[in-house]
Order: structure tokens, then C-alpha cells, then sequence
């Protein structure tokens, strides 16, 4: 039988929430709706979903707690499309810092979100051959890091895991594989997205700016992921690579 996306809606405004509702359900998704964090956390903790559409202006916890809350539990790899009413730059920036995949600004058409979430999907499921994880999972070695193929996330000296976003081990991975070379905008987005690098311009230098911060690395010098003036960046440390044992 073919998968249906389960898409959960997380919005205080109960006109949004059913209009959206219907209207992903008449184009072929399974929805759920929730009217606040509490509802969510609900829900989740006996269902998974493929992508939460999440609200950024409620009451209680608003929608940049719940991504960072997302981000930091068991659903860190589930897309995160942020809704705001808020055309503001500060508000989309904070919002992706904290794991959103995208973002919308209200009002928006339907159409456009469905469009949206169904771009986020095929981005989150398409790894470029290079990024697949095999079946023998690795340890990738650089500085003071180790990235886990398996669990897709990091390890820091002490090892401590460190939770990313499917958006950010992408991006990581890309790095990893290509040290020292550098990369221009649009290579990394072809390579973390595929066919369907459609997202705006700015992606890839907020993606960039959230691995500093996941790797504790000085925006202004950085050890890792450096800045080439005029081209791109480039991954700076050494990797070495090892068989991940269980």
C-alpha cells in the first residue's frame, strides 16, 4: 500500500487550522490538527508524522520553543514548516537557527503551502549518492568532533551527542566528504537538495551559520567552515574516517 504523508498542523487559530486541513486532505494528505504546544506533545508521543506545519504566534509556548524543543527530542529529524504573521527578517532567521526546514508568511495560499511541504519532503528524502548511509556505519573524525553516520548526529569530546536537523548533517556531510575544497552556493545547495534546490537565497549562509553554532566555531575566525570571499566556503579541518562499532 502507498505511503500517505501525515502532515500535523500546529496553529491556535481554529479557521487556519481546518482550512489547511481540508485543504491538504483534498490533495492526497493525511492531516491531524493541534491548537497548542500541549496538544502537540500529545500527539506525538504515540504518532509520528512526516512533517509538523508549526505555528510560530501562540499563546503558551510559541512555535520558536516547540522547534527548539522538536529539535532537541526524539522527532529532531522531522521537517519543521514555520508559519508567521510576521513579515520579518529576525523571526524567519531565528526560526530556521532553530531547525525549521521553511517558512511561510501569513497570509499565504494554500496552494503555495502544499507546494512548500511537498518540496521540504522530497528534499529531506533525497540524499545525493555520495550521502547515503551505508550499512556499516562510520565515524567521521575532524578537530574536536566526531560525526555519526548512523545516528546522524555529533559527538563531542566528551562524547555527548549533539542533535541536527536533516537540513544540517546534510550540509555537514557535504562538508565532510569535500575538505578542502571549495564550495560555491550553488554546489551546496545541488548537493544537499538535488533537483529541488528551490530555497531562498540566504539558505545555505543560515544553514552555514547554525553548524558554527553546533560546532562551537567563532563566526569571525572560524576553525571549520570558512568563508572564501566572492566564492563560497570551504571545510578546513583534516577528516579521518572510521568503521563505527556497536
Amino acid at each position: 500500500m502507498d505511503h500517505i504523508d501525515h502532515i500535523l498542523i500546529v496553529d491556535d487559530d481554529r479557521e487556519i487550522r481546518e482550512l489547511v486541513s481540508s485543504y491538504l486532505t483534498k490533495n492526497g494528505l493525511r492531516t491531524t490538527v493541534a491548537a497548542d504546544g500541549r496538544h502537540m506533545r500529545a500527539f506525538l508521543e504515540t504518532n509520528a508524522v512526516d512533517l509538523i506545519v508549526l505555528d510560530v504566534m501562540m499563546p503558551g509556548d510559541d512555535g520558536l520553543v516547540l522547534c527548539r524543543e522538536l529539535r532537541a527530542g526524539k522527532h529532531k529529524s522531522t521537517p519543521i514548516l514555520m508559519l508567521t504573521a510576521r513579515n520579518d527578517e529576525t523571526d524567519r532567521i531565528i526560526g530556521l537557527e532553530m531547525g525549521a526546514d521553511d517558512y511561510l508568511v501569513k497570509p499565504f495560499a494554500a496552494r503555495e503551502l502544499l507546494a512548500r511541504i511537498k518540496a521540504v519532503l522530497r528534499r529531506t528524502r533525497m540524499l545525493p549518492p555520495n550521502l547515503q548511509v551505508t550499512e556499516v556505519g562510520q565515524l567521521l573524525s575532524f578537530g574536536d568532533w566526531q560525526l555519526d553516520t548512523t545516528g546522524r548526529h555529533l559527538l563531542d569530546r566528551e562524547g555527548t551527542a549533539i542533535a541536527l536537523s536533516g537540513a544540517e548533517y546534510r550540509l555537514l556531510r557535504v562538508f565532510v566528504d569535500h575538505p578542502q575544497r571549495v564550495l560555491n552556493r550553488d554546489q551546496l545547495l545541488n548537493l544537499t537538495q538535488g533537483r529541488d534546490a528551490e530555497l531562498f537565497d540566504r539558505s545555505i549562509d543560515l544553514l552555514v551559520s547554525r553548524l558554527r553554532q553546533r560546532l562551537r566555531d567563532d563566526a569571525r575566525e572560524p576553525a571549520y567552515i570558512k568563508t572564501v570571499r566572492s566564492e563560497g566556503y570551504v571545510f578546513a579541518m583534516p577528516v579521518e574516517i572510521s568503521e563505527l562499532r556497536r
